[in-house]
């Protein structure tokens, strides 16, 4: 026998229906809402639910999960077949393949199985709140049925609360959002995207960072695609990509100080950033091809200053790396290519993820890229995926309230939908007349998974938990707590508190010596901050 070196890293949960939605030719039904011990028995006094053939049982688990369903069977006819459909949203759930786009694309969520006299058997690896459970041929006796919730069991450090409580909902759902794709590696989404998309996992790592501090998950995501993809070529084939796996090194070197771990990256970190140091032209272009910034700006004008944004921010952060390694020289070509390409810039075409980075990247001037593009029509125009950037935009020119207001309008309209965790887009406009995506599609209602989407996806292919959108966390953390670390490995951190509107806002933040606790009170004088911080950090006020 050879054994794998692959080890299984996750907790099992094992959940019980929270509620039936609907169901037709089932009897019995509310016995599987019952927590039943999942053992068959050859004779039972217990009231079974039989599903008659056609017949079909929608349930909610109450909230989006990682994994799949448990069936106890207590009995069947001759032949026998349930069928399985997993959903993130109701309307997914009672989908066929095909239909608006509804797919088993990455995973297996709509499936028929022989249903088996005295049996007990798992399906499913997806992500899911839904499950229609139907006989498509005979009847089955069922005893339970119950959720598998499979997530990687680690200990929460940072937290966030304030008076808002749509704000601290939004903070604990974009938390709940990145914890469950924190699977074998840190995955996009949970349904489709469940793969390592390394400039993705740049808003997941900073929420780490606020959430974790230190993840080994992110360390071997990391790992694995540059393990897998040759320095000579780009990380999941985009140069943009190849661009956050320096900024993700660099920022996640801030937050941990492990220069082992950075020191393990030098020969590639070496070959790519003297391929993208000397891709600059000296009249500020660049050789290598533009690629994906965000679904919002592809194919726009917009991306090309996107694209140059990215690559700023890269050499920036890359020349700090060379330092940090000891190569003076690549050092130094980085700094030249970072302003070769400053020396020019391309309009950001009214677009606000692409606003927000050209600011961060200090390209344009925050204040004039808030007035003009990010602050109009508050929540609309933002993206799951950059939009945290935008509210961290807002904020640094000095629009606190502005951002907070932004924020609760947008990710708080997913909530108003029905949503558990955030989703790989949206568009406020789509909220207009929309029926919950916990509820049975209506009659001149617009149902919001099954009619929206772009790109790779639309309709039911569109996931509806996404880690890119965790963005909250990071903003929350870092200027309304207003903790920003600014010496490698936390040992100095400088908190500066922004409250808005805000009466009080409190929480932690994760360090490699204990965590730090905030406490910021709004008074006639000012705000009030009481501090407590382990003994090796210097706090810069």
């Amino acid at each position: 026998m050879k054994e794998s070196k692959r080890k299984y890293e996750l907790t099992i949960k094992y959940l019980v229906p929270e509620r039936i939605i609907a169901c037709e030719n089932v009897e019995n039904a509310e016995i599987l809402l019952e927590d039943d011990n999942m053992q068959p028995v050859l004779n039972t006094t217990k009231t079974l639910c039989k599903i008659n053939e056609g017949g079909w049982i929608l349930f909610d688990f109450g909230k989006e999960i990682q994994g799949g369903a448990e069936i106890c069977v207590q009995d069947v006819s001759e032949n026998s077949r349930l069928r399985l459909v997993f959903g993130e949203s109701v309307s997914e759930a009672l989908s066929n393949i095909g239909e608006n786009n509804a797919t088993n694309d990455h995973n297996v969520r709509d499936m028929t199985l022989n249903a088996v006299f005295l049996s007990r058997f798992r399906a499913g690896n997806t992500g899911f709140r839904f499950l229609k459970l139907e006989a498509v041929c005979g009847s089955v006796a069922i005893k339970g049925v119950q959720g598998v919730f499979e997530y990687r069991d680690i200990k929460r450090i940072g937290s966030f609360e304030c008076n808002d409580k749509r704000i601290n909902e939004i903070w604990e759902t974009s938390a709940y959002t990145l914890s469950l794709v924190m699977q074998d590696h840190v995955w996009d989404g949970i349904k489709r995207d469940r793969l390592v998309w390394i400039g993705d996992m740049h808003p997941e790592i900073t929420s780490v960072c606020s959430l974790y501090g230190h993840a080994e998950v992110i360390e071997k995501s990391l790992d694995l695609i540059r393990d897998e993809t040759p320095a000579d070529q780009w990380m999941n084939l985009l140069s943009t990509y190849t661009m956050w796996w320096v900024i993700i090194h660099r920022d996640w070197y801030m937050q941990n100080g492990n220069k082992d771990y950075l020191a393990q990256q030098k020969e590639y970190m070496v070959k790519i950033l003297n391929k993208l140091s000397s891709s600059v032209t000296d009249n500020g272009d660049y050789t290598i091809p533009q690629a994906l910034v965000d679904w919002n700006s592809s194919e726009t004008p917009a991306e090309a200053a996107g694209f140059r944004a990215v690559y700023v921010i890269c050499m920036k952060y890359g020349a700090e790396i060379a330092e940090i390694l000891g190569e003076a020289e690549l050092k130094e070509k980085c700094e030249n290519a970072r302003a070769t390409l400053e020396s020019k810039t391309e309009p950001v075409d009214n677009n606000k993820q692409i606003a927000a980075l050209a600011a961060l990247a200090g390209l344009e001037d925050v204040d004039k890229m808030c007035k003009e593009v990010i602050l109009p029509n508050g929540g609309n125009g933002l993206s799951t995926f950059l939009g945290g950037f935008v509210l961290q935009a807002a904020a640094k020119g000095g629009y606190i309230s502005e951002a907070l207001n932004m924020m609760k309008e947008y990710w708080g309209a997913m909530l108003d939908l029905g949503a558990t965790t955030f989703w790989e887009d949206f568009e406020l406009d789509w909220a207009e007349n929309a029926s919950r995506i916990d509820e049975l599609p209506k009659e001149g209602k617009t149902d919001v998974h099954a009619q929206y989407g772009k790109f790779c996806y639309k309709n039911l292919r569109h996931s509806l938990c996404h880690g890119w959108a965790s963005g909250p966390v990071t903003f929350l953390s870092k200027y309304v707590l207003g903790i920003n670390v600014i010496e490698a490995g936390c040992k100095k951190v400088k908190i500066t508190p922004a409250l808005g509107e805000l009466e009080y806002a409190k929480g932690t933040y994760p360090t490699p010596y204990g965590e730090i606790c905030v406490e910021h009170r709004k008074t006639k004088d000012g705000i009030v901050s009481e501090i407590k911080a382990p003994k090796e950090i210097e706090i810069i006020k």
